[in-house]
C-alpha cells in the first residue's frame, strides 16, 4: 500500500514518492517565541508529529526540522514593553513550548534551528540572491524582486497580477514594486541587530526558513508544511527565495493544516478568543487535547469549545476502560487456553482499516473511528465465556500500537516517589520565594496525577488519590 499526500502545490492527492528511498526529510514551521502557544500552535505540532510518527510506524526513517523565530517585530515589541532583552523573551517562550508540546505528546524535532543561530547562513543566502539579481538593496534593507521569479503564485494558486492588486508599499518601505518583500531590515535606534554587508540589521521573516531547511536538509525537501495560515505569503516566498537560488525544486509536497475557529467564529488575537495550551492543560488532560485535535482531517477546520473537550475526555475514557478492562482480565485469568482464530483474523482487519485511513492523506479522524470499533470489539470478547489469552494480548498489542501512532497514551503518567518529593520541595521554594503561581501549578500538575497534598504546621504531606 502507498501513502497518498494532499499537495497544496497541485491541489490534489499524490503517492508519497521519497526523493532517497525509505527516508523523509521533513521541515515544519515552528512559532514565533513571544508568548506562549495558542491552540492554532498546537494543532500543525500535534498534526505533523503524528504525520512523523505515521512514516516512522511504516518503517521510514524521518529527519525532522521545526524552527523557532527567536528574534523579529513582535519579539522587539515585548521586549520593549517588559524591559527586558529578546534573547531572555525568547528562551523563555522556547522553554515554555518545548513543556506544552511535550505534555500533548509531541516528539522533539531532530534540530530546532534557531534565527539568532544561524545569521551567517541567512546573510549568505541573501548576498547570493542579490549576485543572482533576484534582490537589491535599499538604504540598508534589501528586498527580494518578486516579478524576476515568473512561478510566483504558483503555490496560492493566483497569478502575479492578481496580487499585485492588493499589494501596497507600506510607509517607511523603500522598495521598487508593490510586491517585493523585505529580506534584511535596517536596524532602528536601539534595536538587536547584526553586521551585514548591508549595514546593521535583522532578517525578515520569509529568508530564515528558506536559509534553514536547505542547511539542514538540503536544496530540496520531500515534505515542507505548517498551518494554511503560511501558505501565502509565508510560503510562496519560501519558494521564490529557494528555487531562485538553487533552480531546483524546493519541497515536493507541501501540507497544510486547516484553521482553528473558536466556538465557531474563527480564533483571531484582535477578537480576543485565543485560547493558550497553557491554560488549556491546566485544566484538561493534555492528551484529551491531542486526541480531539485528530479527530478532525487535519486539512479541515476544527471548532473548539469547552463543551466539545469535556465530550472528546468521555469519549478517549470509554476507549482507555476497554484497554484497562482487557488489562484486568489478563491479570486475573492464568490459565486462559481457548484459540479463536476468527477474534484474530477481526482483529487483523481493524489494523489494515487503521493502515487504510492513514495511508489516505493521513486521515486520523478515521484513524480514530478504528479506534473505537476495536474498542466495542474487546468489550464484546470480554462477554465470551472462554476468553483466549492469545486474543486478549493481540487486542492489548493493538491497542497500544495504534495509541503510539498516534501519539496517545493508554495509561496516565506514574509520578516515583523520588519525583513527587523533588516536585514538593520545588513548590515550598516557590512558596518561599512568594511565587505562589508557581506553586499553585504543582498542586495542581500533583493533583492531576492523583497526589493529594496537606499542608501541616510539620510540613507539607502527600498521598495517592
Amino acid at each position: 500500500m502507498t501513502i497518498k499526500v494532499y499537495n497544496t502545490l497541485t491541489r490534489k492527492k499524490e503517492d508519497f514518492i521519497p526523493l532517497e528511498e525509505g527516508k523523509v526529510k521533513m521541515y515544519v514551521c515552528g512559532p514565533t517565541v513571544y508568548n506562549y502557544i495558542h491552540i492554532g500552535n498546537a494543532r500543525p505540532a500535534i498534526v505533523f508529529d503524528t504525520v512523523r510518527r505515521y512514516f516512522q510506524f511504516r518503517g521510514f526513517d524521518v529527519k525532522f526540522i521545526s524552527n523557532f523565530t527567536d528574534v523579529d517585530d513582535k519579539l522587539i515589541r515585548v521586549a520593549n514593553e517588559l524591559g527586558e532583552e529578546v534573547p531572555d523573551i525568547a528562551n523563555r517562550f522556547i522553554a515554555a513550548y518545548h513543556e506544552d508540546v511535550h505534555a500533548l505528546g509531541c516528539k522533539e524535532a531532530d534540530v530546532h534551528p534557531r534565527v539568532t543561530e544561524n545569521m551567517d547562513i541567512i546573510i549568505d543566502f541573501i548576498s547570493m540572491l542579490m549576485a543572482k539579481g533576484y534582490a537589491y538593496e535599499s538604504d540598508g534593507d534589501v528586498y527580494y524582486h518578486t516579478r524576476k521569479f515568473k512561478e510566483y503564485g504558483k503555490l496560492s494558486h493566483q497569478s502575479i497580477d492578481e496580487l499585485r492588486v492588493g499589494a501596497r508599499i507600506a510607509v517607511g518601505e523603500k522598495k521598487q514594486d508593490a510586491l517585493d518583500f523585505v529580506l534584511w531590515k535596517a536596524a532602528k535606534p536601539g534595536e538587536i541587530s547584526w553586521e551585514s554587508p548591508w549595514g546593521k540589521g535583522r532578517p525578515g521573516w520569509h529568508i530564515e526558513c528558506s536559509a534553514m531547511a536547505r542547511k539542514y536538509l538540503g536544496d530540496t525537501i520531500d515534505i515542507h508544511a505548517g498551518g494554511q495560515d503560511l501558505a501565502f505569503p509565508h510560503h510562496e516566498n519560501e519558494i521564490a527565495q529557494s528555487e531562485a537560488l538553487t533552480e531546483k525544486a524546493f519541497a515536493r509536497y507541501w501540507m497544510h493544516n486547516g484553521y482553528i475557529n473558536i466556538d465557531n467564529e474563527k480564533m483571531s488575537k484582535s477578537l480576543g478568543n485565543f485560547v493558550l495550551v497553557h491554560d488549556i492543560i491546566k485544566r484538561h488532560d493534555p492528551q484529551v487535547l491531542r486526541f480531539f485535535m485528530l479527530s478532525v482531517h487535519y486539512r479541515n477546520p476544527i471548532n473548539y469549545s469547552e463543551e466539545l473537550l469535556v465530550n472528546t475526555e468521555s469519549a478517549l475514557e470509554r476507549i482507555k476502560t476497554s484497554y484497562q478492562n482487557l488489562k484486568h482480565r489478563q491479570a486475573v485469568s492464568a490459565e486462559l487456553t481457548d484459540q479463536n482464530q476468527s477474534w484474530l483474523k477481526q482483529i487483523q482487519e481493524l489494523h489494515s482499516q487503521f493502515i487504510g485511513a492513514m495511508d489516505d492523506d493521513f486521515n486520523t479522524a478515521n484513524a480514530i473511528s478504528v479506534l473505537f470499533e476495536l474498542a466495542k470489539m474487546a468489550n464484546l470478547y470480554l462477554m465470551e465465556k472462554n476468553t483466549s489469552a492469545e486474543v486478549i494480548a493481540a487486542l492489548m498489542n493493538e491497542f497500544k500500537e495504534l495509541f503510539d501512532v498516534l501519539g496517545l497514551k493508554l495509561e496516565d503518567d506514574v509520578l516515583l516517589d523520588e519525583e513527587i518529593e523533588a516536585l514538593i520541595e520545588k513548590r515550598i521554594q516557590a512558596r518561599k520565594d512568594r511565587d505562589f503561581q508557581l506553586a499553585d501549578e504543582i498542586r495542581d500538575q500533583l493533583k492531576d496525577m492523583k497526589i493529594i497534598l496537606e499542608d501541616t504546621p510539620q510540613g507539607t504531606r502527600w498521598k495517592r488519590g
